[in-house]
């Protein structure tokens, strides 16, 4: 299998749960553009895409459906330093394409060069305006995406969170008088990404987890789209024990599976590993 076909097969595979930013039609996209700055904890697992966010010097916070390549010694990149994985935990109630979309990727050593973001443990989302960030799939809400295909350029969104459901938040790219000046969605390729907000006097809070699509009328990216964020204020006590817990405690609250979309089952994981790695 050549790497393009590798590409694509991942594409799929992180199509199937819609998390780099689709924008308004009516705005300049150039205004949509970032750069690492933005957001520093950010991390990237793949060459096509797939995010997460630094929490801990030691500890990336993602999305259960990212991980099927983050195994020990994969390599990852945050901020500007590559570092491999050491191990992976998953939330043990997830299942593919559903609630509890969580995982913590420990590495193999500290991150130096990066403050990590906040957890954010208020109950108190709902309504606030959140910023997206990513590098996946990209194209304006009345077409939705584009294309899958990642072109490694840096974009950042608003939207609002409409509710807060089944620990989960939910967000609708409006158009039109009731979006945000930068109203936005997520695209193919960055699951896992974050939902945040900047912290008075510096830093940022993590709230959201890119995890899926709730919609059954409208494609990736098109208005009126919603999009699901896991919760990360619904995740407090998961989050402390498999952070800090005893081997024994995080057995019985993660699990290492690796979640393979039916279009991933039946590969050579290891040949697809090693084309997808960053280097």
């Amino acid at each position: 299998m050549n790497r393009t076909a590798v590409c694509a097969a991942l594409l799929l595979a992180l199509a199937q749960s819609a998390p780099a930013i689709v924008m308004r039609h009516d705005v300049d996209e150039t205004r949509y553009l970032a750069s690492a700055t933005d957001f520093p904890p950010l991390a990237t697992f793949y060459r096509v895409g797939a995010h997460g966010t630094l929490v801990h010097p030691q500890w990336v916070l993602t999305a259960a459906h990212t991980v099927f390549c983050l195994g020990k010694g994969q390599p990852i990149r945050v901020g500007d330093e590559l570092v491999e994985v050491e191990a992976r935990y998953s939330h043990h109630g997830y299942r593919l394409d559903g609630a509890h979309d969580i995982a913590l990727i420990k590495l193999a050593r500290p991150v130096q060069s990066v403050q990590p973001a906040a957890l954010y443990n208020a109950a108190d989302e709902l309504g606030q305006v959140l910023w997206f960030i990513g590098s996946g799939g990209a194209g304006n809400g009345l077409k939705g995406q584009a294309s899958a295909q990642r072109d490694g350029r840096l974009r950042r969104a608003q939207n609002r969170v409409e509710a807060t459901p089944d620990n989960d938040l939910l967000f609708r790219f409006d158009r039109g008088a009731e979006a945000e000046a930068l109203e936005g969605v997520s695209g193919n390729g960055d699951s896992g990404g974050p939902a945040y907000l900047p912290k008075p006097g510096g830093g940022f809070w993590l709230l959201g987890i890119s995890s899926r699509t709730d919609s059954w009328f409208h494609g990736v990216g098109e208005y009126g789209v919603k999009e699901r964020y896991t919760r990360v204020s619904a995740y407090q006590d998961w989050l402390r024990t498999v952070m800090t817990g005893s081997a024994a405690e995080r057995a019985a609250v993660s699990t290492s599976q690796a979640f393979l979309q039916d279009n991933m089952k039946g590969r050579d994981m290891d040949k697809v590993c090693r084309a997808l790695r960053i280097n």
